[in-house]
């Protein structure tokens, strides 16, 4: 049974930072490429970031780009999102999700993905 769980969210001021972690079980994480989504209410999901299964190659929204930064461990089974200078306007649920494709390409349309964790609530003060 594939488990994907995030952990990390919080309620944070303007300007301040979170960490995100998101452990994959079940499969081989090596094997999949991994993403990060969020859903404001109200609005859709939109794409935040993604990374390759080797690691080395990322892509991030317009809106992210400069703030956040995606990693992940392997070793670990393990994804990570940090968000720095957080606005509230990043406000949302935030979804981890992995896909069984080695890069970023398509990466930003939910339906490419494979599994879904339950979600973390960021929540971001002005």
């Amino acid at each position: 049974q594939v488990q994907l769980v995030e952990s990390g969210g919080g309620l944070v001021q303007a300007g301040g930072s979170l960490r995100l972690s998101c452990a994959l079980s079940g499969r081989t994480f090596s094997q999949y490429s991994m993403g990060w989504f969020r859903q404001a209410p109200g609005k859709e999901r939109e794409f935040v970031t993604a990374i390759s299964w080797s690691g080395g190659s990322t892509d991030y929204a317009d809106a992210v780009k400069g703030r956040f930064t995606i990693s992940r461990d392997n070793a670990k089974n393990a994804v990570y999102l940090q968000m720095n200078n957080l606005k509230p306007e990043d406000t949302a649920v935030y979804y981890c999700a992995a896909r069984k494709y080695s890069g970023t390409i398509g990466s930003a349309a939910p339906g490419n993905y494979d599994y879904w964790g339950q979600g973390t609530q960021v929540t971001v003060s002005s």
